[in-house]
């Protein structure tokens, strides 16, 4: 049985990587970004089989037809990632940013859950035999609040906490939530820090080791694994130490969104 899988942000960074990893493996994909002449140029790459939707993920209604067109094609699917991010250095104190923060939060946390919500009566009527999973890409920038980043770190620490909430709706379904939360990884989001990014991944070793977590059904991986020990010596420290340790540190630039 080929295996199905849906991914958002598919056009660049660790949506194209992902995708290059699944088409490798016989997977036929539903992909999903909102520049389509990308979306095209993937699937030549890829062999042009697969189903291509050129929509942005904080359009319910454009979801909810893509949606509708690959289960009537190829069924529910077996795996849907949702990767569509945006990242931004934001400031509250400049209003200008507030307009930033909305696209930022509705992105990355509201385009998940619009992604995910047309496919679940699908995926909970194709029974428990099947491996399901739902993957959320949320990041090592929500498990503490980061200077600077005032809206992706929000947009992230959401992120985690939805899909801890989906996961405990999805078990009686036999449905697996795999929350993956990367450390730096080399995509264009990335590529406009202008601060060194320890244990800097290569996107084709991350598409990889993602794709190993979703087969496992890991509940929560962060990636790199030294990026995820630094999230747990974070989680630990207190609020005082944090804010001394952190208050300067670099920030990404405001109102760049990548």
């Amino acid at each position: 049985m080929t295996l199905t899988v849906v991914i958002t942000g598919a056009s660049s960074g660790i949506g194209e990587a992902l995708a290059v990893y699944y088409a490798a493996q016989g997977a036929t994909l539903g992909l999903v970004a909102r520049r389509s002449e990308f979306l095209d140029d993937l699937n030549r790459r890829l062999g042009g089989r697969h189903a291509c939707y050129a929509l942005d993920v904080s359009d319910a209604p454009a979801l909810h037809g893509a949606a509708t067109d690959f289960i009537g094609r190829f069924g529910a699917p077996d795996i849907i990632i949702a990767n569509a991010g945006v990242s931004a250095g934001t400031l509250t104190e400049f209003e200008e940013d507030l307009a930033i923060f909305r696209r930022v939060m509705d992105t990355n946390v509201f385009g998940m859950a619009a992604t995910f919500a047309p496919f679940i009566p699908a995926m909970k009527g194709a029974g428990k035999g099947r491996t399901q999973r739902l993957v959320g890409i949320a990041s090592v920038a929500g498990i503490r609040g980061l200077p600077g980043a005032e809206a992706y770190s929000a947009s992230k620490a959401a992120a985690i906490a939805y899909l801890e909430s989906l996961r405990l709706e999805m078990r009686p379904y036999g449905i697996k939530v795999v929350t993956i939360a990367p450390g730096y990884i080399e995509t264009p989001m990335t590529a406009v820090n202008p601060y060194k990014m320890p244990f800097l991944l290569p996107v084709e070793q991350a598409a990889a080791r993602f794709a190993d977590a979703i087969e496992r059904g890991s509940s929560y991986t962060v990636i790199p694994w030294q990026m995820g020990v630094v999230a747990k010596i974070l989680r630990l420290l207190p609020n005082w130490l944090y804010d001394r340790l952190f208050t300067s540190a670099p920030r990404k630039p405001r109102g760049l969104i990548k």
